[in-house]
């Protein structure tokens, strides 16, 4: 019997020799001794007893068996040798009682090169097994900013936590996610284990039957999808017949997980022909048609936020200039605990666009989408991967950069404050603006940067012990207080004279983004790829503006203007040149402008900061959530 069996191994360790000497690769198995040097190696660990996937085995550690096997670890030698005779006896053995005597291998970026045993792996895949058992060494790189490394030291502690050797990640930060969708503090015990094996079994059966296996993501990847959109709860409850549909509907987001520049920053409104705003939506919607429903959720009311109020604001204009043709309202007191039942109410009454003002929203907001891709659903924040919520935001960088110009030309001692609040994407890129906006009209000047939301912030002790006189505070104040600390403002003994004020125009924003909608765009932008796809306005949209108080002098005052006409029509933007973080590494080439990615995912400071992006455990408690989810990579501790 054993016979037939390696005639049949050696066919198919032939055709894959054959195979790949016709496309000029490698015929046999990989060696470990020739892919590494022990300069490569931090440190070697003993791993014990393991059961190792056999799909991840993948190679010998040395020369001395490589070439009697082919790359699939099937034998390639005649049938009339030592070696085959062995083989043969090993099938034998492992169709009467099974092969039970573990080998020994090396595991090195999660694959597995075999030292002794290269026989018994190959009969066992012959016969398709799924593991064997083996003593494993880890030989553990030496941590570098290769992208590879950084991902294998994640999956070295998913690994420790879990115990779990199959389960493989393509993108930095899914395997911490998904222990945290787990929801298992500290190592997973054997119940814990087997919740999280039917899941993944009843995942991945439907998963790869709809052709899962042939995206360009690893199967860890595509459960930290699922998961982040139904949770693991949900998932322990679904039968084949539910994830069928649910991995259907959440198809895209599989997709885009694969996308290597997978989300899309719409720089510019898309253009629209009108000659009046009536006129557009007169156009766009017939007379019989039922009014549009637009509906913005607020964690809490608006007077109490400067932020809220903005977008209120902008709820009013829409209302105002659009009453015919579509109606508006608002829900607050919306947050990560029952924004899912709201969204499932409102689309009940007849909701057609949402948009969810507050990041906190986006998590749970995600199902809902996913299971209602006929409405419009949107939330107000930067770099969201996700498919089925489109983002939207403004460049408000731009206006930081002039009013950064404004505070460098008028500081009466070379420092100026700014203070900030959450260290979220799009925040960084306004405090560097900033920065260098300073720096282009007084290089000597250093600007001192606090955050509002840490836990030992004191502004009048942050103020006074840095001697700042010159303020960048909170974009617009808010309606129930009567603080004059908004925009950039200078501190005049008691009095405070406000110089410079950045300004949302949201109504405006909103508007634009719903003439894209009705007139169709906004469903074509999104029907080339399967990427998320991020609104990021600026003053070219007219969404950004800054507004200049008489207290800033006439000639600075002309200056901004004509630097604010510059980046209005794309002739100049902040981001040029040589541009320097802190440490001194250089972050931009000379004469060349910053990719908009870049931009927005920045965890950096320029060299002219005074200060630091705090980790999370600085902030206060209420906004962690916000840092947790929209904060930029360096913070996330």
């Amino acid at each position: 019997m054993g016979e037939t069996e390696y005639s049949e191994a050696l066919k198919l360790g032939k055709k894959e020799y054959r195979a790949r000497i016709a496309k000029g690769q490698f015929p046999y198995l990989p060696v470990l001794d020739e892919i590494l040097s022990e300069a490569d190696i931090k440190t070697e660990q003993n791993m014990g007893l393991v059961q190792v996937p056999l799909d991840f085995v993948v190679g010998t550690s040395t020369m001395g068996r490589t070439y009697s096997f082919a790359a699939n670890f099937m034998p390639i030698l005649d049938e009339e040798t030592e070696f085959a005779v062995k083989w043969s006896n090993l099938s034998d053995a492992q169709m009467n009682e099974g092969i039970r005597d573990p080998i020994k291998a090396f595991e090195y970026m999660n694959r597995y090169y075999v030292l002794e045993g290269n026989k018994r792996v190959s009969v066992l895949k012959y016969f398709n097994a799924v593991s064997i058992p083996a003593i494993v060494t880890r030989k553990i790189p030496k941590l570098s900013d290769d992208y590879d490394v950084r991902l294998y030291y994640e999956y070295m502690r998913f690994n420790e936590i879990t115990g779990l050797c199959s389960v493989e990640f393509t993108k930095l930060g899914n395997a911490d996610k998904l222990l945290s969708l787990v929801g298992k503090e500290g190592r997973w015990d054997e119940e814990t284990k087997e919740k999280f094996a039917k899941v993944m079994f009843d995942f991945s059966k439907v998963y790869n039957f709809r052709g899962g296996d042939r995206l360009d993501i690893k199967l860890g990847d595509a459960i930290t999808v699922f998961m982040e959109v139904f949770g693991m709860d949900a998932m322990l409850e679904m039968s084949e017949s539910d994830y069928n549909k649910n991995i259907i509907n959440t198809w895209k987001e599989f997709a885009a997980e694969g996308e290597k520049h997978k989300i899309n920053l719409v720089l510019d409104p898309t253009k629209v022909q009108t000659k009046t705003k009536k006129s557009l939506l007169n156009y766009l919607i017939p007379q019989t048609q039922k009014k549009l429903k637009v509906v913005f959720l607020y964690p809490r009311e608006p007077k109490t936020s400067a932020w809220l109020y903005s977008h209120e604001l902008g709820r009013m204009y829409l209302d105002e200039t659009f009453s015919d043709k579509l109606e508006t309202e608002y829900v607050a007191g919306v947050d990560e605990n029952n924004v899912e039942q709201v969204l499932e109410d409102i689309i009940k009454a007849g909701a057609d666009i949402v948009f969810c003002v507050g990041p906190q929203m986006m998590p749970n907001s995600l199902k809902v989408a996913v299971a209602h891709p006929e409405v419009y659903i949107l939330n107000c924040s930067l770099n969201a991967p996700h498919p089925y919520i489109r983002t939207y935001y403004g460049r408000m960088y731009e206006a930081k950069f002039l009013a950064g110009m404004i505070a460098g030309a008028v500081t009466d001692n070379e420092r100026v404050a700014y203070i900030a609040d959450y260290p979220i994407y799009g925040m960084i890129a306004n405090i560097n603006a900033f920065a260098l906006g300073v720096a282009s009209v007084n290089p000597r000047a250093k600007v001192y940067l606090a955050w509002s939301k840490t836990k030992d912030y004191d502004r009048d002790k942050f103020l006074t012990e840095n001697d700042l006189h010159y303020v960048s505070d909170q974009d617009i104040i808010t309606p129930n207080d009567a603080s004059r600390y908004f925009g950039l403002y200078k501190i005049q003994g008691d009095q405070t004279l406000n110089l410079a004020m950045p300004i949302w125009n949201w109504g405006v924003f909103y508007e634009k983004l719903l003439q894209s909608v009705l007139a169709g765009s906004y469903k074509a932008e999104g029907q080339e790829q399967v990427k998320a796809l991020n609104y990021w306005w600026g003053m070219s949209a007219g969404v950004i503006d800054l507004i200049c108080s008489k207290h800033v002098p006439y000639g600075v005052k002309r200056l901004a203007d004509h630097l604010k006409s510059d980046i209005t029509k794309g002739e100049i933007v902040p981001f040029f040149g040589k541009i320097y973080d802190q440490k001194g590494e250089l972050k931009n080439k000379g004469e060349h402008e910053m990719k908009p990615s870049d931009i927005m995912k920045m965890d950096w400071l320029v060299d002219n900061i005074v200060g630091n992006i705090p980790p999370m455990s600085e902030f206060i408690d209420n906004a962690k959530m916000v840092v947790e989810l929209k904060g930029v990579e360096g913070n996330k501790l």
